[in-house]
């Protein structure tokens, strides 16, 4: 398979290039210097021992070391040994260096009583027999180099916190380098400035999220620990789980798998919860999930479009008129706030994510067998003397009746009463919920049941409804604070179309008193310089929306209409011999 390995070390990168690289070498060659380098003494100082003798290695190591490294590249340079030659001398080389330097791990200090007497050795470095001949090796930043690379499964591991590796490898990195540049300081370093990591800095956020939206790859596997904000303030992550999570989400489906690990820390901080983690994202486009709400004016048919126009960073995210919370459990957002002023909607919603799902599809089987509805999961359409073609609906319309009436005895804001409303939808006429004057349910039976689909549908919405950055809020919105909302923030507006014949605008539903108040709020939020979008129709079956028009003419500086492609063939009110409707999306941002 093609392997791709990448560090912005160099010292890091010419050891991938003796294990990995394709180029045919000499095994015979490479031993036998190692063997001559290991058996030479060298007298005459060089550019080690003028540097470091008798600091991470005695004077006689140093001018060791300085001797085989120069000789490497004299032979490179005349061409007596390859690239894959050289590169295996030099791993060899480095990797005798820190087998016996005199330091406590890195290179930031070395110790003062430490033994300086044990002399290096090299070995030879045995790569495999058979070489990879698709196998690329790259010293470059992974910002960068990521525009350029399609593979099946991308590898991260980042630096986690601010200890640049450039500093506590940094006589490696020279020796492997070799360019013999001016060291200071007591720890005897080199300019590492175009060496520094962007992922050891308060750059990580923004260099993260730039590299996965960048990734051209089916699979993510990233390694990181959740020591964000917990130790030492040089020990802390660089990046929170918030971070980590919601880039990846945005470029599919993720999962996270950890494991305890004792941490790394220079004694200034101890922690015995650190946990070190494998993100696996699965890229791709996340499959939508469906709400088992047929709430009227629903927006999943034409989703891709809103979600393609929202912007692409949202850190709150409101969906104000939430109804079957299509557009809220899909969105890509740090938080999600649901909003709606239907209390039972609230309610459903709140027992759909505080109950276990096994808990909630249970009472709805109890309710479907104490009132003798058809169950065509467990029994089929034979039983119950009806075809799928017809549907189950001459079955069910006596209990779905029975239903409704025990349905408006159950006190309001209860669990009990929450099941028995999704028993209704369930069994109602194109799985839609609608209330008249007196708050009683009033729709007529469907032709469907809780069938194996819906049961599928229920369970998926679920899930994404009880995700950890959700919340739910009932309120009318006039009452939300616009102030509330920062610069990255995005309230979703999709109120109920003043134009329409949708069963929400039945005996004034919605009013021009509400479209005007609606519009105000919008033009707040603009003021207050946060952002939002706004759903709604122009027209509709040859009535204009004159408010709303006038509205957009007034800013049409500022605001712009996005022509919405609208289906909504699934809705009673639906006619396709009437007019024309021509939904928008509006935007501010």
């Amino acid at each position: 398979m093609r392997i791709v390995t990448n560090d912005i070390l160099y010292s890091n990168y010419i050891c991938h290039v003796a294990w990995f690289s394709p180029e045919q070498y000499s095994p015979e060659k490479v031993e036998q210097l190692i063997a001559q380098y290991n058996a030479t003494e060298v007298l005459e100082d060089n550019y080690m021992s003028c540097n470091f003798a008798d600091t991470y290695y005695s004077a006689a190591n140093c001018r060791k070391i300085g001797f085989i490294r120069e000789d490497i590249e004299r032979k490179f340079k005349a061409n007596e040994i390859n690239a894959r030659e050289r590169a295996l001398l030099v791993t060899s080389l480095l990797y005798a260096m820190d087998k016996i330097a005199n330091t406590v791990g890195h290179y930031d200090a070395w110790r003062k009583r430490g033994n300086l007497d044990e002399m290096i050795v090299l070995k030879a470095p045995q790569p495999p027999e058979r070489s990879n001949g698709q196998a690329e090796c790259f010293c470059e930043d992974a910002n960068q180099l990521i525009e350029r690379i399609d593979c099946d499964i991308l590898f991260l591991d980042p630096p986690y916190n601010s200890r640049q590796y450039s500093d506590a490898y940094h006589l490696l990195e020279n020796v492997a380098r070799w360019e013999q540049p001016k060291v200071v300081g007591v720890a005897r370093k080199m300019d590492r400035t175009g060496i520094k990591s962007d992922y050891c800095t308060q750059k990580a956020e923004s260099a993260f999220r730039d590299l996965i939206e960048k990734t051209k790859a089916k699979y993510i596997l990233l390694t990181y620990n959740n020591m964000h904000n917990k130790g030492n303030g040089r020990s802390n992550a660089r990046l929170g789980d918030e971070t980590i999570i919601d880039a990846l989400r945005r470029k599919g489906r993720t999962s996270v798998f950890g494991v305890s690990h004792k941490a790394f820390t220079t004694g200034k901080s101890s922690r015995d919860d650190n946990i070190e983690r494998i993100f696996l994202c699965e890229c791709g486009k996340p499959k939508l999930v469906a709400s088992p709400l047929n709430y009227t004016g629903g927006k999943f048919r034409i989703l891709p479009q809103l979600l393609d126009a929202f912007p692409s960073e949202i850190n709150t995210f409101v969906d104000m008129f939430c109804g079957g919370c299509n557009v809220g459990v899909n969105i890509r957002a740090n938080a999600v706030v649901l909003c709606d002023s239907n209390p039972q909607l609230m309610s459903l919603l709140s027992t759909i994510r505080e109950m276990d799902d096994a808990e909630f599809a249970s009472a709805i089987d109890g309710i479907v067998d104490s009132f003798g509805l058809s169950n065509s999961s467990r029994f089929g359409y034979g039983r119950y003397g009806c075809e799928s073609s017809s549907g189950l609906g001459s079955f069910n319309k006596a209990p779905f009746s029975e239903l409704k009436k025990w349905y408006g005895t159950l006190a309001d804001g209860t669990r009990e009463k929450s099941i028995a409303l999704y028993a209704l939808i369930v069994y109602a006429f194109n799985n839609q919920m609608r209330f008249n004057a007196k708050g009683e349910f009033n729709l007529p039976v469907g032709k469907r049941d809780f069938n194996a689909k819906m049961q599928r549908k229920l369970a998926a919405f679920a899930s994404a409804l009880k995700a950890d950055n959700i919340r739910l809020s009932s309120m009318d919105f006039r009452t939300f604070d616009v102030h509330s909302l920062g610069p990255k923030d995005l309230l979703y507006a999709d109120p109920p179309y003043l134009v329409t014949c949708a069963s929400y605008n039945e005996s004034g539903g919605w009013t021009n008193k509400d479209e005007h108040d609606l519009l105000a709020m919008l033009d707040a939020i603009h003021a207050a310089g946060s952002r939002f979008a706004l759903s709604n129709v122009t027209e509709s079956k040859g009535k204009a929306n004159r408010i709303l028009v006038e509205w957009l003419e007034r800013n049409a500086g500022r605001y712009r209409a996005i022509p919405i492609q609208s289906d909504y063939s699934n809705s009673n009110y639906h006619r396709k011999d009437i007019g024309k409707t021509t939904e928008v999306q509006v935007i501010k941002y």
